[in-house]
């Protein structure tokens, strides 16, 4: 093996030194090992950047590892009175006039929510069924089928209403098991502060058999709270200078497989039934910079869905065999198979 240069071995002292320190200090133990062992200066580097290599992906993968799960407080209570605020007009949340907040209706239009939901009635057949939507809002989706629940935390929409509407929380439910054909559930599930209570209350009133329709705003990013993505760059300090700096690599689809694939695999070795993960978020409920700055929890869909199957219902619409782990974006179609064995909670 030719020996180092001078240039290598300069460049070495200047930066390799640094390396040995910040190893030294995160993997005491291999660095040990490595110090122990005579071995020329360049395998001594090369081993550096093969530590730093490796090191990096798992500290990723680590980073974005759905750790939360649901708490025994019931905080959906604690903001009740920020959506009751905020459907009467007298809400104390500033929607900052931002590009993105501009871009956030022409999102909704193209995204056509009522058409997408129309055809999900119309592909199974449930023209005729016992609706619920949870989390309704105004009741943009109280005509698509005639049979018709509204179920919202917020009392003051009610005005909105010419079907029936319920006041009450996701997460408790005021009707008994078994109500209802199908749910379906926009935009609401990354808002909910204890979301497994609220899929466990959606699977406990849906009949057996039933159909869900699930589409929150999946991997809602940590950034939109405080607007990193919308904001100038001279309106932040200098850690929101590099938030902002690291987004267009953290929106990125190979950073995406990157870090959530990984942690995909990994959550698939749970045990049946599944306690859902998900990464809690610090919401923003006085500055509204972009979409889902008041969001609580990122989702991930594949996540929701094995949470289901664990429990022996069946995703309709999940991509088949491994190609299921680059799902992404999509609403989830579940059939719920409900019976004795299947309803236990996990441990």
């Amino acid at each position: 093996m030719q020996a180092p240069s001078l240039l290598q071995a300069q460049s070495y002292s200047a930066w390799g030194r640094v390396l040995e320190m910040v190893i030294a200090d995160c993997w005491p133990a291999s660095w040990c090992i490595i110090r122990g062992i005579s071995l020329p200066m360049s395998i001594r580097c090369h081993l550096l950047n093969l530590s730093i290599v490796t090191a990096l992906p798992l500290a990723l993968i680590a980073w974005h590892f759905p750790y939360a799960t649901d708490d025994p407080v019931r905080r959906e209570d604690a903001i009740r009175e920020f959506y009751e605020l905020s459907y009467s007009g007298s809400s104390p949340t500033v929607v900052k006039d931002t590009e993105l907040n501009r871009e956030r209706e022409t999102v909704r239009e193209r995204l056509d929510i009522r058409g997408r939901v129309a055809r999900f009635v119309e592909l199974y057949g449930l023209q005729g069924a016992s609706v619920l939507d949870v989390g309704s809002g105004r009741g943009q989706l109280q005509d698509v089928v005639a049979d018709y629940t509204g179920l919202d935390i917020a009392a003051e929409v009610a005005k909105h209403y010419h079907k029936r509407f319920v006041a009450g929380t996701a997460t408790a439910m005021p009707f008994a098991d078994d109500t209802f054909d199908a749910a379906w559930s926009i935009w609401v599930l990354e808002h909910i502060p204890n979301p497994e209570a609220a899929l466990s209350e959606i699977r406990r009133v849906v009949k057996p058999g039933g159909l869900l329709y699930l589409l929150p705003a999946w991997d809602v990013p940590p950034w939109a709270a405080q607007g990193y993505e919308a904001r100038p760059y001279r309106d932040l300090s200098v850690v929101g200078k590099l938030v902002k700096a690291t987004i267009p690599l953290r929106k990125s689809e190979a950073y995406w497989i990157a870090t959530a694939v990984p942690n995909r695999l990994l959550r698939s070795l749970a045990g049946s039934p599944t306690q859902l993960h998900y990464r809690r978020l610090e919401p923003n409920y006085s500055e509204y910079w972009q979409a889902d700055s008041d969001a609580v929890n990122d989702l991930d869909e594949m996540e929701v869905a094995m949470w289901f199957e664990s429990r022996g219902d069946t995703c309709l619409n999940c991509l088949p065999g491994w190609w299921r782990y680059l799902q992404r974006d999509m609403p989830l179609v579940i059939r719920l198979k409900k019976g004795p064995g299947r309803d236990v909670s996990p441990s």
